[in-house]
């Protein structure tokens, strides 16, 4: 039994409170009496808002179901479907001609075009890599990954034959970035001690420190690091040690989909590592190789331009912070007698937590223009971004913050957030720095939102189908439409395995030549390899000569395996494969807190997973259950069978629970949950069910 304080009427964590009376709002000189007031009043403004709004999700829901069901065996009726959706109000609308509005946005943002990292905000360790990401070796990158087409390192110590393969290609880099006068190569490059390096462009030179110069390219910045005594660079012919880039240029610290945060103790852990951020305190331990280690945030880095006077360039990634969509409630607040809304309470703390940074009490600082940047996810259409808009004044007024300080991220991950994805971006126009696509959360709502209308086709075949190729021009194009080029980023999705960047690097950069200037990227190394593709195309280039969006209706065409008659071989693969996904990630998020990790698949292959992916794949079982294509038996059969595969899958780790020992525990329970009551999850969505099997878990100790 959760133990509270009460401050204005919320009952509230006692922990949670006096972090928020003194971290929080006492270095902001803020009064807590009022502030406390000012949350209560702003609550029993939004709460009953928020409600209504999830009611409206389920009540367009059910008619959508009862659609189907009416015209159960009959053929899709597109025209017919489209003016249904009008009539009850899933499509509203278009707004008409507008271009945002949003001042006071970093250049991250706004005008340049790079590399982006999520990071489970629970891990400070994980957060403080992501944030330091800014920069990276292209040495490191190339030595320690498939991305450099040479034989793999050979193990014992360095090998230099991969090394000198590692430099060779660094160095074909540089000459396609920062072209060397006269046709000279790189390789050549002998001596710089007088700091002479013959550029084509000289201007591209920005300047030198001690031991390095730094070189400018469509907007990203490049250190090349000289040393002479160092193992590499006592080898090269220029004293070259190593070739830094520009990598991550922003990163979002993710309270949602990649942590498991289901109580206080789990918030004020989010809160605190946000708070050691923006304050630039954080710090982390740890044991490695014998030795204790500590993670710190990155200083800048300053250099001297020809001229003599000094210069600096952040050393770490502008931080986003993701709240929680709408759905949630979470037991660190209660008030009138209920749990508060999650995502209320992430739009609070955060952003108060975020005041201290435009008030410049931190180390470093994050924006430079005075800006707060939280990402919104799961919104569904334009009256939930305006919800978010009404909020974020709200939030803005009890801080004392000018308006539209608090920026927002819309996340077009949900069906009737994309299919009226100009009218979302018209409610935050004045605040909107981000919108962004992503196969799986949008996946699984196209699933739930059409679940009764038939059985879909395999998710493998989902990534080219009609709805998707839509999805993803019409983001991109609307976006433009309304002026995001240059002022806010359009971005792209999660390149999902980790040691396959050498595929990351071919198919990638398909994101840049789509128009996104940012994509996300599941790690600091593929951070710095998926920056090489913003050298080699300019995206604000790119963006001019873009078509038009799609058209509505191909965004709206569902995804129905019509006609399709599967063999039990085909049938079976494809739940044994949904089901190992299922479970891989699920054991992990309910037996030890872990929202994202790097979890083999049913090919042995590690995926960075979430919930997004958790999403799709227990809606398509249930919709597959659903439409009679599988049986209850068929899917129990298949969760024992790839119970074993990831028992086995994860045999090596002391603390892991094995699943085939324990059917009757939380992790099984949740996954067959997942699948089983499926069809009536609110949207699809697996928050609630993995919330209470994780607490369940907790309580058990």
């Amino acid at each position: 039994m959760t133990e509270y304080v009460t401050r204005a009427g919320i009952e509230t964590d006692p922990q949670l409170a006096a972090f928020i009376d003194t971290e929080v709002l006492g270095p902001l000189g803020r009064d807590s009496d009022a502030f406390w007031q000012g949350f209560t009043d702003l609550l029993g403004r939004f709460a009953p808002r928020n409600a209504a709004l999830l009611a409206k999700r389920e009540d367009l829901q059910a008619k959508i179901d009862a659609w189907h069901g009416e015209r159960a065996g009959q053929p899709h009726d597109a025209a017919a479907y489209r003016s249904f959706l009008e009539d009850i109000g899933y499509l509203v609308p278009e707004p008409g001609d507008f271009t945002i509005g949003t001042g006071n946005v970093d250049p991250e943002i706004a005008t340049m075009a790079g590399p982006q990292l999520v990071v489970p905000i629970l891990n400070a360790r994980f957060l403080l890599n992501a944030a330091n990401a800014r920069w990276g070796s292209l040495y490191d990158a190339f030595y320690g990954t498939d991305a450099l087409d040479a034989p793999p390192a050979q193990p014992g110590g360095y090998d230099e034959l991969r090394g000198a393969a590692v430099v060779a290609e660094a160095k074909r880099f540089m000459d396609e970035a920062v072209p060397l006068a006269d046709g000279r190569k790189w390789a050549d490059l002998a001596d710089v001690k007088d700091k002479g390096i013959p550029l084509a462009d000289p201007a591209q030179c920005l300047g030198w420190n001690e031991t390095s110069c730094f070189f400018r390219h469509n907007g990203l910045h490049i250190e090349v690091v000289f040393d002479a005594a160092h193992p590499v660079g006592s080898t090269d012919p220029a004293s070259i040690a190593d070739i830094v880039l520009e990598s991550a240029l922003t990163t979002i610290a993710d309270c949602e989909d990649s942590v498991a945060a289901v109580d206080a103790e789990d918030k004020l852990t989010a809160y605190r590592n946000w708070l050691g951020v923006i304050r630039g305190d954080l710090e982390e331990s740890f044991e490695k190789g014998g030795k204790t280690l500590t993670r710190k945030l990155a200083g800048d880095k300053l250099f001297t331009d020809p001229d003599g006077a000094e210069h600096s360039l952040p050393g770490r990634s502008l931080m986003f912070v993701r709240n929680v969509g709408h759905l949630m409630t979470n037991p660190a607040m209660r008030w009138d007698g209920q749990e508060i809304p999650e995502g209320i309470l992430d739009a609070v703390i955060t952003s108060a937590i975020g005041a201290q940074d435009v008030a410049g009490l931190g180390k470093y600082g994050n924006s430079r223009c005075g800006s707060i940047y939280i990402v919104k996810p799961k919104m569904h259409g334009p009256e939930e971004c305006a919800f978010t808009n009404d909020l974020f004044d709200a939030v803005e007024d009890l801080l004392g913050l000018p308006r539209h300080t608090i920026k927002v991220g819309v996340m077009d991950e949900e069906r009737r957030t994309s299919a009226n994805l100009a009218a979302c971006i018209h409610a935050v126009k004045d605040r909107i720095v981000f919108i962004n696509t992503g196969f799986l959360d949008r996946t699984g709502d196209e699933i739930h939102t059409s679940m009764r209308a038939g059985p879909m086709m395999r998710k493998g075949e989902m990534k080219n189908s009609a709805w998707l190729k839509a999805y993803e021009a019409r983001n991109v194009g609307i976006g433009l439409a309304h002026g995001l080029s240059g002022r806010a980023q359009i971005g792209k999705g999660m390149w999902a395995a980790p040691d396959l960047m050498g595929q990351m690097m071919i198919d990638k950069i398909g994101h840049l030549r789509a128009g996104a200037n940012t994509a996300w990227v599941p790690s600091p190394t593929a951070a710095t390899l998926h920056a090489i593709h913003y050298h080699r195309e300019d995206v604000f280039e790119i963006q001019k000569g873009l078509p038009d969006a799609a058209k509505l209706d191909e965004l709206l065409a569902i995804p129905l395996a019509d006609g399709t008659n599967w063999s039990e071989d085909e049938i079976r693969e494809e739940l044994d494969n949904n089901c190992q996904g299922l479970l891989g990630y699920v054991v992990r998020w309910i037996d030890a807190g872990v929202g994202c990790s790097k979890v083999p698949d049913i090919n042995d292959v590690g995926l960075m997973e979430d919930r997004a992916t958790l999403r799709i794949s227990s809606q398509h079982i249930a919709n597959w259950l659903l439409h009679g294509v599988i049986s209850e038996e068929q899917v129990m059969d298949s969760l024992r069978r790839m119970a074993a595969k990831v028992d086995e899958q994860n045999a090596g780790d002391p603390f892991y629970q094995p699943l085939l020992e324990n059917e009757d525990g939380a992790a099984f329970s949740a996954a067959k949950d997942l699948i089983l009551k499926g069809v009536e999850q609110p949207s699809g969505y697996t928050e609630p069910l993995l919330h209470a099997w994780r607490r369940e878990k907790k309580a058990q100790g």
